[in-house]
């Protein structure tokens, strides 16, 4: 049910970003990139959920190459603002899969102020792995408040509220396609 026309969504108003057709090059390209970086290194993708599910499931299905996926849950988000706090809602102590030594990709749905990148990469770092990386969907770079530097990018977007393909707003709007933004004129 998707329009090139503004949505409602609860109590704000949405008008499309990015396009399906736009998300799926992309992300097609990105597990490419990712394929090639990583080849013979069987990678464990570490997916953040509810987020990153769809992103996850497009990304891998690109990547042709050997590798592991695992999911761990964090939030930072209430509604439509950050938090600034990362909640742990079902992390890295329930992995079955051993760390160390490990090539480790974050599968994330939006990196903006970076509250929740920070505590998980500390917190991976902890386990000794071979190397951390982060592919993230979108990008927000005049959010961030922390040193880090996603390495696989889909969009760099300005620094407004989005939701669709996985992001939601209080648990909507998650099954679009594409990317939509708040539409700030209401």
């Amino acid at each position: 049910m998707e329009s090139s026309t503004r949505l409602l969504i609860q109590d704000k108003y949405f008008v499309p970003y990015l396009s399906e057709q736009q998300m799926r090059q992309r992300v097609q390209e990105l597990g490419k990139q990712i394929a090639t970086d990583y080849a013979d290194k069987k990678p464990l993708l570490l997916c953040i959920l509810n987020g990153s599910f769809i992103f996850a499931a497009d990304l891998v299905r690109s990547m042709d190459t050997v590798c592991q996926v695992s999911f761990l849950k964090y939030s930072s988000y209430i509604k439509d603002k950050s938090s600034n706090q990362a909640k742990d809602l079902l992390g890295i102590q329930g992995l079955n899969e051993n760390l160390k030594d490990r090539h480790l990709i974050v599968v994330e749905d939006i990196v903006d102020t970076g509250t929740t990148m920070d505590k998980l990469l500390k917190e991976l770092d902890s386990h000794k792995p071979a190397s951390i990386e982060i592919a993230t969907c979108l990008f927000k770079p005049s959010a961030l408040k922390f040193n880090i530097s996603p390495k696989y990018v889909a969009f760099s977007i300005p620094n407004h509220f989005v939701i669709g393909y996985g992001l939601d707003y209080d648990n909507y709007g998650r099954h679009l396609s594409g990317i939509y933004i708040c539409d700030e004129d209401e």
